[in-house]
């Protein structure tokens, strides 16, 4: 049997990710496993030092291994090796080949890899190996990658292992396949037909996933229902584990707090009832004998309306032990979301996060990990870190990210989010002095954390793309690279996803990385310069709304957060407003309240200013404000000018998609930049800098665009 079809059949016809390689018009599903032939010359002198994949041990690991080595090389060099070498796999245990050449390991850990190229009887021997067969299987990905981005393969020493222990994408996906800001088509969890019908995607799903190191996700919405827990919604969660346990990934549920009253037959979900107790632990019981594996719960409490321990007087650490005691003894962890807000309104929506779960630090069980937003207020273009990161030393943190692009454009805006998380995870904590970075709380070493995590909100759908756009893909791909490395380069990742993605000739790459290193960046400029923020269309969050107000709650509106009047613009958080700088360590409040010493890119989100106010530029705010909105609309007709030059390098269906979502980014970026601008003129009455464009509609017919229908609520 030939190798691509020996994949092909392990993997039950897994669509046309794994397809045997046929020329077929290319519609993104192939994703950065293309696997497409490299040009003759460089498939020559890559097949001198590839030789054949030696038999692996029969472990369904090790053979998806094996056979995505072969897939791989197959597509990439062709049939014929040269070379007269071969590649070995395995591990120790596994290989008395590999444990006869006493590679050190150690360093791998459990999920980690080494890639040697060694000599054997005077031929190349190239030596995949890994303390697990999974990390053997992140090895072959790595090995691959390498030709795909065509570096050099005949002289490897790699040692590589994640930093960060739970890497999981968060699904806000349920059960009617319908997705909470999800812009790529529905669910690709097909409830209905599970657990006898597994989709072929789903395996597409988890090898791409295993591709990037990303080891876990949750199935279901954090706005979760009850029946997720029920025993056939248990069996469909046990079919997908099943799926996914060759690609070492587990699958975890979202748990909702009021499931003992609601499936359980109990009249409260106090978390100190032990019958309350008694529920949660017989639950858990229940699965993991149908998913021994199983990784635990996401719980979202106490947060826009969802139940929770407040309800009965108790804290988020009783709530978060009680589970963590029932799935404990099994292996289990509890992701606690400290994403909450009360229906009391707070002085300042951006301190609760912090106020509610500070007091706490140490508290928590060993087994929980205190799940926190990237920024204090949610998802937007540009938010300072929260301020949770170095505050609770004794308390396991992880980091949420969101991958789809709620408040970024949906899909069909051109922005890659590498460069937003790389910036956030750079950013100074000064927790224990300087260089505390987001990023080493995280992965752990500032603090000491037994479980460390990074969870991403999934952007993907039923979409023959998987994202909603080509380069959505991006940002699925960093998400998965950074949650192995905190630390790596986002336009490293960049290069890397456009040369696997559409080609590595540098013609294209070079242009691409730049159009996308300065895509968030545009995007930032026409939605929310200088700490602007949460300035979108009322719940659905589609195009720009900063006349928002009024309503269920105040925090919900716009003009709550950007509070323009007459005088000035802008949320002064500092000990003259809401002092939501105090939740820093002094440094860093001290560098956020001093005018002379803040970034302006958080200009607004800290201080309350006069139209006036001379920025670094030289400009008054307001003329600021205008130039950074027009700069951003300039960026996309930059973008769109970079795109039509590559043509030649990418097939005419992708090139024709993202040609045609870049003119919907223009015309939408116009939309934010004329509706802001017709808006806040409104309010400060002041004219337009010279050269400035007028707004070519009235505010009133800008505020009178309604959209019921706007995809992810």
């Amino acid at each position: 049997m030939r190798p691509s079809h020996l994949l092909y059949g392990l993997c039950l016809g897994a669509g046309l990710l794994l397809a045997p390689l046929i020329a077929r018009a290319e519609n993104g599903h192939d994703l950065w496993l293309r696997y497409r032939p490299a040009a003759a010359g460089e498939a020559a002198a890559y097949r001198a030092s590839v030789g054949v994949v030696a038999p692996v041990a029969d472990t369904p690991t090790l053979k998806v291994a094996r056979a995505e080595l072969e897939q791989g090389l197959a597509g990439l060099l062709g049939e014929r090796r040269d070379g007269g070498g071969q590649i070995l796999l395995g591990t120790p245990g596994s290989s008395p080949r590999i444990a006869a050449l006493k590679l050190p390991l150690d360093a791998a850990g459990d999920e980690g890899f080494r890639i040697r190229t060694l000599t054997d009887g005077g031929r190349p021997l190239t030596v995949i190996a890994a303390n697990t067969d999974i990390g053997v299987l992140h090895g072959v990905y790595r090995y691959l990658a390498l030709i795909q981005t065509r570096q050099a393969i005949d002289r490897l020493d790699l040692l590589d292992a994640p930093k960060v222990r739970y890497r999981l994408l968060n699904h806000w996906d349920n059960l009617d396949r319908s997705v909470e800001r999800g812009y790529s088509g529905q669910s690709i969890w097909d409830w209905w037909r599970l657990p006898d019908v597994k989709d072929p995607r789903y395996l597409d799903y988890a090898r791409a996933n295993a591709s990037i190191g990303i080891n876990g996700a949750v199935l279901n919405n954090v706005n979760a229902k009850s029946d997720s827990l029920t025993a056939p919604y248990i069996a469909k969660a046990a079919a997908l584990a099943g799926t996914f346990r060759p690609y070492g990934i587990k699958v975890y549920l979202s748990a909702r707090f009021s499931s003992p009253i609601e499936i359980g037959g109990l009249k409260t979900a106090d978390p100190l009832d032990p019958a309350v107790r008694a529920f949660w632990k017989a639950k858990a019981d229940e699965i993991y004998k149908a998913i021994p594996d199983f990784g635990g719960f996401l719980v979202k409490a106490n947060s826009e309306g969802q139940p929770g321990p407040q309800d009965y007087g108790r804290t988020h650490a009783d709530g978060a032990n009680m589970l963590a005691q029932a799935v404990g003894p099994h292996g289990g962890i509890v992701m606690w979301r400290a994403f909450v807000y009360s229906h009391e309104q707070p002085d300042d929506r951006a301190k609760q996060g912090y106020s509610e779960f500070k007091p706490f630090d140490g508290q928590f069980a060993e087994n929980v990990i205190v799940q926190v937003k990237n920024g204090a207020i949610d998802f937007q273009p540009r938010e300072p870190f929260h301020p949770l990161f170095g505050a609770m030393p004794k308390t396991n943190l992880g980091m949420e990210f969101q991958i789809t692009k709620e408040y970024l454009g949906f899909s069909t805006h051109l922005a890659y989010l590498g460069t937003m998380w790389e910036e956030v995870l750079k950013a100074d904590t000064f927790a224990a002095g300087q260089g505390s970075t987001v990023a080493k709380v995280v992965d752990g070493k500032l603090h000491g954390y037994s479980r460390t995590l990074m969870a991403g909100v999934a952007n993907i759908g039923t979409d023959r793309n998987w994202s909603g756009s080509q380069f959505d893909q991006a940002n699925w791909y960093a998400f998965g690279r950074l949650a192995w490395d905190p630390e790596a380069s986002s336009e490293a990742i960049a290069r890397d996803w456009a040369a696997m993605t559409f080609t590595p000739d540098r013609r294209f790459t070079g242009p691409a990385v730049k159009m996308m290193m300065g895509s968030r960046e545009a995007v930032v400029d026409y939605m929310t310069p200088m700490g602007l923020h949460h300035l979108m269309g009322r719940s659905h969050h589609y195009g720009p709304g900063p006349w928002v107000a009024g309503g269920e709650r105040a925090d919900w509106t716009s003009v709550y957060y950007h509070k323009a009047d007459k005088a000035g613009i802008g949320f002064d958080r500092t000990a003259s407003g809401s002092n939501a700088v105090a939740q820093y360590a002094p440094p860093v409040a001290a560098a956020f309240s001093d005018l002379s010493k803040i970034d302006e890119k958080d200009l607004l989100w800290f201080h309350h200013l006069p139209w006036d106010y001379r920025t670094r530029s030289g400009r008054p705010l307001w003329d600021e404000l205008v130039n950074r909105y027009s700069r951003g609309v300039k960026a996309v007709d930059g973008m769109q000018a970079t795109w039509a030059d590559l043509s030649p390098y990418v097939d005419a269906e992708r090139h024709g998609e993202v040609a045609t979502y870049l003119a919907i980014q223009r015309r939408e970026a116009q939309w934010w930049r004329d509706a802001s601008i017709a808006y806040f003129q409104s309010i400060n009455g002041l004219p337009l800098p010279k050269g400035e464009a007028p707004p070519p509609l009235s505010l009133e017919a800008y505020e009178a665009m309604a959209f019921p229908y706007a995809p992810g609520i």
